[in-house]
C-alpha cells in the first residue's frame, strides 16, 4: 500500500522526467552570420572569414528605415566617433561620400557588422542585420557637403 507522500513522489518524478524532453540545439553563431564581402583587410567577426556573397540592402531608399537608422546612430554612439550627422570627428566623415573600403550599400553593411581595422568595432554580435541596414540606409540618405575638408584617405 502506497502512502499520499509515495505518491506525490512518483508524480513529481514523472513530471520532471516528461520535461526532460530533448530539444534541438540553438543555432549557432556562424548559422546566423550573414553573408560579407570578402576583403583582404577585413576583420572577421569571431575568427570566421566571411563567405563573400552578394548583399542586398532590403531597406534601400525607405524614409522610414532612415530615421529610424539615425536613432541607431546616436543610441549606439556611432556619432561619437564619426560625429554629429556622420560628419567626421575622431573617426572618419560618414557624409562627403568618400569611403574608405568601399561606399556602396553592402559593403558599408560588411564594415558596421564585421569592422575595420584602425577603430571600427565590429557590431555584428550587437545589432541585428535589419537595425545595421537601417544605419547603412541613413548613412545613404546623407547629403555630402559642397566642401570636403580632407583632400584624400593617403597616409
Amino acid at each position: 500500500m502506497m502512502t499520499s507522500i509515495t505518491r506525490a513522489a512518483c508524480l513529481t518524478c514523472c513530471v520532471l522526467l516528461a520535461s526532460c524532453a530533448r530539444h534541438d540545439a540553438a543555432p549557432t553563431a556562424a548559422a546566423a552570420t550573414p553573408p560579407g564581402i570578402q576583403y583582404e583587410a577585413h576583420v572577421q567577426a569571431g575568427g570566421r572569414p566571411s563567405n563573400g556573397a552578394q548583399l542586398s540592402n532590403p531597406l534601400h531608399g525607405n524614409p522610414s528605415a532612415a530615421r529610424d537608422g539615425a536613432t541607431l546612430f546616436v543610441a549606439m554612439n556611432c556619432d561619437g566617433c564619426h560625429g554629429g550627422d556622420g560628419s567626421g570627428w575622431v573617426g572618419p566623415s560618414l557624409a562627403d561620400g568618400r569611403w574608405r573600403y568601399g561606399g556602396a550599400d553592402a559593403e558599408v553593411f560588411s564594415s558596421i557588422y564585421f569592422g575595420r581595422p584602425k577603430g571600427m568595432p565590429a557590431f555584428g554580435g550587437t545589432l541585428g542585420t535589419t537595425a545595421i541596414w537601417s544605419i547603412v540606409t541613413y548613412l545613404q540618405s546623407l547629403t555630402p557637403p559642397a566642401n570636403l575638408a580632407t583632400e584624400s584617405f593617403e597616409e
